[in-house]
C-alpha cells in the first residue's frame, strides 16, 4: 500500500492516531507539526471506555493504564451539604473491556503514538514546520510547508487537517465553523493536595455545585486537576495569580490547608461544528472539525474516534473500494458529534449552571431516581461513556446515502 500517501497536518493525539492507523496498514504518511516536541500543556486527561477498547489492539491502552489512574465511578455533588450521586461504570462490563474512565494526561498518548509512528518505515514527522497554503487537483492534494527557512510543496493522495480550532485545512475546504463561545472562562489548576483526605467518599471524577461557581476535581496519579471559574467581579489577570487561586481553594476547603499549585492554565470554552468535513481530497478531524465544552471529557475522545473512523475508510479505499466510501466519514461522525458529543457536553454545562440550592437538590433527586432504576442508569451510562454514539455511527455507515 506504500503507493498511497496521506499528509496529516497536526501532531496532537488526533493527528498521531490517524497517522499511526494509516502507517500500520502500509500507507505513506507525513505528519507536519509546528511545535518542536509533544506538548505537555494541560489538556485532556479523561479516556472513555470505547477509546481504550479502540487503542488496545495497538498496545497503547496497556501503556495508558500503566501511567494513568483507573476511575470506575464519577460523582455530581453539592459542595455546601456533601450530598451526591455516584455513577458506577461497572454496569457496562458486558459492553466494553474497560468499564471505567482512565485519568491520564493526553501527552502520554501522544508520546506513545509518536514512538510507534517513528518505527514505521512508511511514516515521517516534520516538526517545527508551518503549513501555509493547502490545495488539490483532480488526482492529488498538496500543502506548502515552511521549515528551515525554506518553502517546499509536498503532494499526497489526501490531506487531513488535525490542526485545531484555527485549522488551515478547514479554511481550504471552505466550510463554516458555526457556533458560540461560552461566557465563562475556566481556570485549570493542578496540585498534589489530597482532596480525598477531606471527603473520603470522593470519586476519581467529580462535578461539584457551589454558590460562587461550580468546579470539578479529577484525580490523576499523584495529582489532582481542579477546574474553577473566575469570580464575576474579578479581572482575569487577578484571578489567574497563584495566591488568588490558593485563596479560592482555602475558601472552599478551609484556610488551614496548604495548596501548592503545579500549573495554572486559563482557557475559554467554545461550541462549534464545521458544516462540511470533506471537500474532495481534503478532510478535517478533531478540534479542526468540532469544539465542545470539556465537561464530560468527550473532546479528545471524539477526535480519536474521528481519526480511527477516517483511517479505516481511507484504508478501505486504498484497498480498492470506490472513493465514495470516503463519504461515510462525514456521514458517520458529524451527526454523532453534533448530537452525542456537542449536545451532551452542552447539557452537562447547563446542568452545572443551576444557581439555587433548591434547584440543585431537585436535580440531584432526579439523578438519584435515575441511579435507582438499573435500566435507565444503563442507558444513561452508555450515552455518557460514548458507547451509544459509536453504535449510532456504525448504523449510519450501514444506511445507503
Amino acid at each position: 500500500m506504500s503507493r498511497h500517501s496521506v499528509i496529516v497536518v497536526g501532531a496532537g493525539p488526533v493527528g498521531l492516531t490517524l497517522a499511526y492507523g494509516l502507517a500500520r496498514a502500509g500507507v505513506t504518511v507525513t505528519v507536519i507539526e509546528s511545535q518542536a516536541s509533544v506538548s505537555t500543556q494541560l489538556r485532556a486527561s479523561t479516556f472513555h471506555p470505547p477509546t481504550l477498547d479502540m487503542l488496545e489492539p495497538w498496545g497503547i491502552t496497556a501503556e495508558l493504564l500503566a501511567q494513568g489512574r483507573i476511575t470506575p465511578t464519577w460523582q455530581i455533588r453539592l459542595h455546601e451539604t456533601g450530598e451526591h450521586v455516584t455513577f458506577d461504570l461497572s454496569i457496562l462490563k458486558d459492553d466494553t473491556a474497560h468499564p471505567y474512565r482512565l485519568q491520564c494526561e493526553q501527552a502520554v498518548l501522544s508520546r506513545s503514538l509518536q514512538a510507534r509512528l517513528l518505527r514505521e518505515p512508511s511514516a515521517r514527522i516534520w516538526r517545527e514546520a508551518e503549513v501555509g497554503d493547502v490545495g488539490q487537483s483532480a488526482d492529488r492534494a498538496w500543502v506548502e510547508v515552511r521549515r528551515d527557512r525554506s518553502v517546499e510543496r509536498i503532494d499526497a493522495d489526501f490531506v487531513v487537517g488535525c490542526d485545531g480550532a484555527h485549522s488551515v485545512v478547514r479554511k481550504a475546504i471552505g466550510t463554516d465553523f458555526e457556533g458560540s463561545t461560552y461566557p465563562d472562562t475556566t481556570l485549570l489548576v493542578t496540585t498534589h493536595f489530597n482532596f480525598a483526605g477531606l471527603w473520603p467518599d470522593l470519586a476519581g471524577v467529580n462535578y461539584i455545585w457551589q454558590d460562587e461557581g461550580t468546579y470539578s476535581l479529577l484525580h490523576l496519579p499523584g495529582l489532582w486537576r481542579v477546574s474553577l471559574h473566575p469570580l464575576a467581579n474579578g479581572p482575569l489577570e487577578e484571578e489567574v495569580r497563584a495566591e488568588r487561586i490558593v485563596a479560592r481553594l482555602q475558601s472552599l476547603f478551609g484556610a488551614e490547608h496548604l495548596f501548592e499549585l503545579q500549573e495554572i492554565r486559563p482557557y475559554r470554552v467554545h461550541k462549534r461544528l464545521a458544516s462540511r468535513w470533506r471537500a474532495g481530497r481534503l478532510f478535517i478531524a478533531g478540534d479542526a472539525a468540532h469544539l465542545n465544552n470539556p465537561k464530560g471529557g468527550m473532546g479528545m475522545n471524539g477526535g480519536i474516534h474521528d481519526a480511527i473512523c477516517l483511517s479505516q475508510n481511507l484504508i478501505e479505499h486504498f484497498n480498492g473500494a470506490a472513493q465514495t466510501v470516503l463519504d461515510n466519514y462525514e456521514r458517520q461522525r458529524l451527526p454523532v458529534v453534533r448530537d452525542d458529543i456537542i449536545g451532551q457536553a452542552d447539557r452537562n454545562h447547563a446542568r452545572m449552571q443551576l444557581r439555587s440550592l433548591d434547584e440543585r437538590r431537585a436535580f440531584l433527586a432526579q439523578l438519584q431516581a435515575l441511579i435507582a432504576d438499573r435500566d435507565r442508569l444503563y442507558r444513561h451510562l452508555r450515552q455518557t461513556s460514548m458507547l451509544d454514539g459509536l453504535e449510532r455511527a456504525r448504523q449510519l455507515a450501514a444506511v445507503p446515502p
